[in-house]
């Protein structure tokens, strides 16, 4: 399915939470996954790291909660071209947790998330 809608990426990685909220708010399974290095991991509530179709399914599942995602940056941390991104994030009545993220700058200057860890040190 193609979606008319369109988040664009950040040359700025203290944005890229802020844009990871807007994809996640599109309710887009694959607007979300434009926020993703192909390659990303994504950490699980049970621990268990997926890429992929196992990233799409899991953030899927958060998706059908059916609720908008606010999200809080902490800490932004840069080292070149990679970002550490300590993020409180809610999902009103439903989830709330502080993810510890790593983000990386592209070729294009774009950051994208190269790993998503929602749930942070709450996770097994």
């Amino acid at each position: 399915m193609t979606h008319s809608i369109s988040v664009p990426l950040t040359a700025d990685p203290a944005e890229h939470p802020f844009v990871f909220q807007a994809a996640f708010n599109t309710g887009s399974a694959e607007i979300l996954d434009t926020v993703y290095e192909p390659d990303a991991v994504f950490v699980r509530r049970d621990g268990v790291q997926v890429t992929g179709a196992g990233r799409r399914a899991a953030n899927g599942g958060i998706l059908a909660l059916g609720q908008p995602i606010t999200v809080t940056p902490r800490q932004v941390r840069v080292a070149g071209d990679l970002a550490l991104l300590i993020v409180d994030w809610v999902i009103e009545g439903h989830l709330a947790a502080t993810a510890t993220d790593v983000a990386r700058r592209g070729q294009d200057g774009l950051w994208r998330y190269v790993i998503d860890n929602p749930f942070g040190v709450g996770t097994p």
